[in-house]
């Protein structure tokens, strides 16, 4: 099968496994060739508790992807995140090579001396990504960029992310049993940051928040480098449950309660009229009120944004959010959530699309929405790496030659498990193919 110039990104959530496929034009936009999602209950709190689980969720997506695209994954891109991921700060200090001008292998050295300036670093985590923040060559600073930079000395602060091992081998093995490679492992606020912030928000300070399903996840960007990032263990299946208990029904109902009734602010919810919820497996028909249902969801909310503005107040460059903040993730699309963090964060609010990564995003097929944006931002994360040329994501689905028909006698004598073995072989590409079978 011929190789191709695509990257794929994989974002494994607490609710759905969301799958992107895209490769970038001349003019550096990426172009999406296909989406696929599947329902998720394997993880929780973005941590897998069930591997069979996540692995048909995987699989489940990828084959969606497949069929709507036509080309057989291969490898993928992984969002990362959790709890058990944490930042620790580092800085380092270099002399710049004889010639004077900073090289690639002047910030190879800065980094690697950053990582090893780490202390403390306990056996049970590993290193996923040192991210540069500042680099300073003699008096020049703020510096994202330093090659090609003359000076005598090369100095700055990198962002060193890390990650419990057992957690990111429990990722490994499903993306592994689920046939599939993995080429990069992605901080998810990384991604996210990608395909959510504008060009000209990253000249100033910006928050974004992803409101998950399990987790709630507030990283800070200052001059376009991640600052500051947590993990907030509070999100919107938090609401759903308090639906389910306040209102005495299944989490399920609750789920489409919060979506097609729910406002998390009071002040511009409407009416007060009864939500007819109708009988179901010999349950009688219920009424609750519309205010008591927003009621309940205000308070979580309320919750869950004034702990994010704990967590912006603890990085210590709140004052520093000039272009405000960025809601993204499922929760972010409650009715109303803009609004109530506005006031609780007191800071301009708006949601987070994927049209920042990579100049853009041409859609092919797929509706833009907050809740697929990692997926997004990860395959923006593999072209600005470089990553797309040295590794093999994907194939085209070859068309497969038409053998001259075999006569009776030959058919009769093949044997059938071969056959089988062939049918199974080519189902991908059967499927992904249908149409054309069609018209033959």
């Amino acid at each position: 099968m011929p190789e191709t110039n695509i990257a794929v990104g994989l974002d494994i959530g607490t609710s759905k496994v969301c799958i992107a496929v895209a490769e970038q034009d001349v003019s550096g936009s990426l172009k999406v060739l296909a989406e696929g999602f599947a329902h998720s209950e394997g993880i929780r709190r973005a941590a897998v508790v069930n591997i069979n689980k996540t692995v048909a969720a995987i699989k489940a997506a990828v084959a969606e992807a497949e069929r709507a695209s036509s080309i057989v994954i291969h490898g993928v891109n992984v969002a990362l995140s959790g709890a058990h991921v944490h930042c620790i700060q580092s800085s380092s200090e270099i002399s710049i090579n004889q010639s004077g001008v900073v090289n690639e292998s002047d910030v190879h050295r800065f980094l690697e001396k950053a990582r090893a300036n780490i202390q403390n670093l306990d056996i049970n985590h590993e290193i996923i990504h040192v991210i540069p923040q500042e680099f300073i060559v003699d008096d020049q600073d703020r510096l994202l960029d330093p090659t090609g930079m003359a000076g005598m000395t090369m100095r700055g602060s990198v962002y060193i992310v890390v990650g419990l091992k057992t957690k990111i081998r429990n990722i490994r093995q499903c993306v592994e049993r689920a046939g599939l490679k993995i080429v990069g492992l992605t901080f998810k606020p990384v991604a996210l940051g990608m395909a959510v912030i504008k060009e000209r928000e990253k000249r100033g300070g910006v928050a974004v928040i992803d409101i998950g399903a399990g987790t709630t996840e507030v990283t800070l960007f200052l001059g376009g480098a991640i600052h500051y990032s947590e993990v907030i263990t509070v999100a919107a299946n938090d609401i759903t449950l308090d639906i389910a208990h306040g209102l005495q029904v299944d989490e399920e109902i609750a789920e489409r309660l919060k979506i097609k009734h729910g406002c998390a602010d009071s002040r511009i919810s409407s009416g007060n009229e009864d939500i007819v919820i109708e009988a179901c497996e010999g349950y009688p028909q219920k009424t609750v009120q519309r205010s008591l249902l927003n009621l309940i969801i205000e308070a979580r909310m309320m919750e869950i944004l004034e702990l994010v503005r704990d967590a912006l107040m603890a990085s210590g460059s709140y004052e520093a959010i000039n272009a405000g903040v960025i809601l993204t993730g499922g929760g972010s699309l409650l009715q109303g959530a803009v609004e109530l963090a506005q006031l609780v964060l007191g800071l301009d609010v708006r949601i987070g699309y994927a049209e920042g990564a990579a100049g853009g995003m041409n859609r092919i097929g797929a509706v833009n929405s907050a809740v697929d944006a990692t997926a997004l931002g990860l395959v923006a994360y593999v072209y600005r790496n470089n990553m797309s040329g040295k590794n093999s994501f994907a194939t085209s689905a070859a068309v497969p030659e038409i053998a001259e028909p075999k006569s009776k006698a030959s058919q009769g004598s093949e044997d059938v498990s071969a056959v089988q073995e062939k049918s199974v072989a080519w189902k991908k590409v059967v499927d992904g193919l249908q149409e054309w079978w069609e018209k033959l």
